[in-house]
């Protein structure tokens, strides 16, 4: 994949979700919800401040991420889903 994100926006790939539930009950797709946990694949260079200056990114490729559940816009680059979001979208980092 040949894709740079600009400023402070991220690429990210959205984590499957549970195929069973604690119980053991399957999911189908039709009433699964859309996973609000991703892994960071790449990201911009970061915003510019008041001053100028560039303020660098707090997540880095390979972060496991939370965010919101209408955060982004779906692309698909080279036959793969993606999201792209702006770091302020991002509630923070697991594991």
């Amino acid at each position: 994949m040949n894709f740079r994100p600009l400023h402070d926006r991220v690429l990210v790939k959205r984590l499957e979700s549970e195929e069973k539930t604690a119980g053991g009950i399957i999911i189908p797709d039709t009433a699964k919800e859309k996973p609000m946990e991703g892994e960071v694949i790449a990201i911009g260079s970061g915003a510019r401040g008041d001053d100028g200056k560039v303020v660098p990114m707090d997540v880095k490729a390979g972060d496991r991420i939370l965010f919101g559940k209408w955060s982004g816009t779906e692309v698909k680059i080279d036959g793969v889903d993606y999201l792209i979001m702006k770091e302020s979208d991002i509630m923070g980092i697991t594991g």
